[in-house]
């Protein structure tokens, strides 16, 4: 399903899914999804497991992203040792 729909923001900071997208055939309820933001702009992706063949991709474009952060191995390795003793 491709297409371009509309919703509105409540009061209480909440966006309700538009019927096209709740009744999608891939929509089931319960997945997480993450919300990118750039300027007035909002993408909301459900998170799934990458495909194999997109790795390579990924990891390299986290890795031209970490760089202008200034990000090292040692906060990534902080990063993971802090989510998996909680």
């Amino acid at each position: 399903m491709k297409g371009v729909t509309a919703t509105r923001r409540s009061s209480k900071e909440r966006v309700e899914n538009p019927d096209a997208v709740r009744r999608g055939p891939s929509h089931e309820p319960g997945p997480e999804f993450v919300v990118l933001t750039e300027d007035d702009a909002i993408v909301i992706e459900p998170i799934g497991t990458p495909a194999m063949r997109d790795f390579d991709t990924i990891v390299a474009n986290a890795r031209q992203a970490a760089r202008p952060a200034g990000l090292r191995r040692a906060d990534v390795a902080a990063a993971i040792e802090t989510v998996r003793s909680t």
